[in-house]
């Protein structure tokens, strides 16, 4: 078991990041990856941690809105999704042997990048897309998520580029994040071994305060609204890009 100093943080940003995918809808990874990494865990570790804490949340998700999933919209993103992973994860190795600041402020750059480009792109919802859309969000989703561990944001974007409505958005997402966990979590295993084990461990522990927090993220996004509370997690996501970038830099 990790050692009892490092199980405090771990739990605070994991709760974090899961209330504020909670609340706003996405950004767990971008939270909870770049703080993990200032709180003395290595990529591979957080994104391990990160992927056990939202898998209760995924499953929900599903079963929720099951209605809505059907297998042959899910199919060919995931299958791309799933495919590219195993890229992003390969070249995780050589990132994970780089200075611990340089790793942060390759994370924060990548914080800043999803950020502003969520910001930017306002996409007009259709009906559907041509299918090179589809090949670039999901094959990106895929090889961020196995690299950084932030693989969500393409295919919320992709999402927000058609116009369905609330349940069938949901249905799609918590489908295409579930049905990449474990693939995500064996690859990790193949190249990083038994040391990602005790996160992991550590984190399945955390799973009932996390389902807590869960629904509180729900009740105060639906209070707050959805807007504001993005505005608000935009504001967050900047803060940490910057603060990752200046690590070098920073007194502490």
């Amino acid at each position: 078991m990790l050692p009892w100093e490092t199980l405090l943080p771990l739990l605070l940003i994991l709760s974090l990041g899961i209330f504020v995918q909670a609340s706003a809808g996405f950004a767990a990874g971008l939270v909870s990856v770049p703080l993990l990494l200032w709180g003395g865990y290595q990529l591979p570790e957080a994104q391990t941690a990160l992927l056990v804490a939202t898998l209760p949340q995924n499953l929900a998700g599903v079963w929720s809105f099951r209605s809505y999933v059907t297998v042959r919209e899910i199919r060919f993103p995931a299958l791309l999704r799933v495919a590219t992973l195993p890229l992003g994860a390969w070249l995780l190795v050589a990132l994970d042997n780089l200075p611990r600041e340089q790793i942060s402020q390759f994370v924060g750059g990548v914080v800043l990048l999803v950020t502003l480009t969520i910001i930017v792109a306002r996409p007009k919802p259709r009906e559907s897309l041509p299918i090179a859309w589809s090949w670039l969000a999901f094959t990106s989703s895929g090889f961020l998520q196995g690299l950084v561990g932030m693989g969500g944001p393409m295919m919320v974007l992709w999402v927000q580029a058609h116009d369905w409505g609330t349940r069938r958005t949901r249905a799609f997402l918590f489908s295409m994040y579930l049905v990449s966990i474990v693939p995500a979590l064996f690859v990790l295993w193949l190249l990083f071994g038994s040391r990602i084990v005790e996160t992991a461990m550590a984190t399945l522990i955390f799973i009932p305060w996390l389902l807590v927090v869960t629904w509180g993220g729900l009740r105060v996004g639906t209070w707050l609204g959805r807007a504001r509370l993005r505005i608000v997690t935009f504001g967050l996501l900047l803060v940490i890009g910057l603060l990752s970038l200046a690590k070098p830099w920073l007194p502490f």
